[in-house]
C-alpha cells in the first residue's frame, strides 16, 4: 500500500528526476497496462463469470459480469466527457469546479482498484507483481492530471487521489467480502481501467518511444504467462 501511496505522490517528481525520460515513462507504462488487460485483467474476468455461477445461483446467466464492465467504461466515459463539457463552458482554463470534479473521479477509481487489489484472494508475490502494473497506472494517470493542472495537482490533487488508495485498502480490511460483491465491483472497475489506460497510457505520436512501448508489454505478458504456467497463478 505504501508503494502505491508514494507512486501517487510522487509520480512526477519521479518521472523528471529519472533518466528514463518522460517519454519512455510514458511508453512503457502504456506497454505494461496494455499488457496487464490481456493477460490478467480479461482472463481474471472470465474467471471471475464462471465462479459467479456457482455462487449467485439461478440469478446467474453467461455475461453479466461483463455487462458490469461495459457500466464501468460507460460511466467513467460519461463522467470524464460531462467534466470536460464543464471545462469548456468555463472557458480555456481549467477551473477549480472542473478539476475537483476529475479529481473527486479519480478518488473513487483509486479506491476501487486498491479496494479489489487488497480484498482479493492473491498471494503476496501476486499482488507485488500485478501492483507494479497497477502502480504505472496510477503514475500515468497522475502525470495526465499534472499536465492539465500543475499547480491545483501539487497543492491537493495528489493527496486527493492517495486519499483513494489509502481508503480502498481500509475498506479491504476491516470490512467483510462478499464474493458476489467482489466479482461485480471488479468488473466494473475493469471497463474503467480499460477505458482509462486507452484514453491517458496509450501514447500519441508526438509522445511515443516505440521500441519502449513494445519491449515493455511484450516482456510483462511474456513474464506473466509463465508465472501463470509455473506457479498456477
Amino acid at each position: 500500500m505504501m508503494f502505491f501511496l508514494i507512486i501517487q505522490v510522487f509520480a512526477n517528481h519521479i518521472i523528471r528526476s529519472s533518466s528514463l525520460g518522460k517519454i519512455k515513462w510514458m511508453s512503457l507504462a502504456g506497454g505494461i497496462a496494455v499488457s496487464y488487460i490481456f493477460v490478467y485483467i480479461l482472463p481474471s474476468l472470465h474467471h471471475e463469470q464462471d465462479d459467479f455461477g456457482d455462487t449467485a445461483l439461478e440469478l446467474a446467466m453467461e455475461s453479466e459480469l461483463y455487462f458490469f464492465g461495459l457500466i464501468g467504461i460507460v460511466v467513467f466515459y460519461t463522467l470524464s466527457k460531462l467534466a470536460e463539457r464543464h471545462r469548456y463552458r468555463s472557458g480555456a482554463t481549467i477551473e477549480d469546479s472542473f478539476f475537483f470534479i476529475q479529481t473527486s473521479l479519480f478518488f473513487i477509481y483509486n479506491m476501487l482498484i486498491s479496494y479489489i487489489m487488497f480484498a482479493a484472494d492473491q498471494t503476496t508475490e501476486q499482488v507485488i507483481f500485478y501492483g507494479v502494473a497497477v502502480g504505472l497506472h496510477f503514475m500515468a494517470v497522475a502525470h495526465d492530471m499534472y499536465r492539465e493542472n500543475n499547480k491545483k495537482y501539487r497543492k491537493y490533487g495528489r493527496f486527493m487521489l492517495a486519499g483513494g488508495i489509502l481508503c480502498g485498502w481500509l475498506i479491504a480490511e476491516f470490512t467483510p467480502h462478499s464474493s458476489i460483491a467482489l466479482s461485480i465491483v471488479f468488473a466494473f472497475i475493469s471497463g474503467a481501467i480499460m477505458f482509462n489506460v486507452i484514453k491517458h497510457e496509450l501514447p500519441s505520436e508526438g509522445s511515443a518511444h516505440l521500441p519502449t512501448f513494445i519491449i515493455s508489454a511484450f516482456t510483462y505478458s511474456t513474464v506473466t504467462l509463465l508465472l501463470k504456467l509455473f506457479f498456477d497463478w
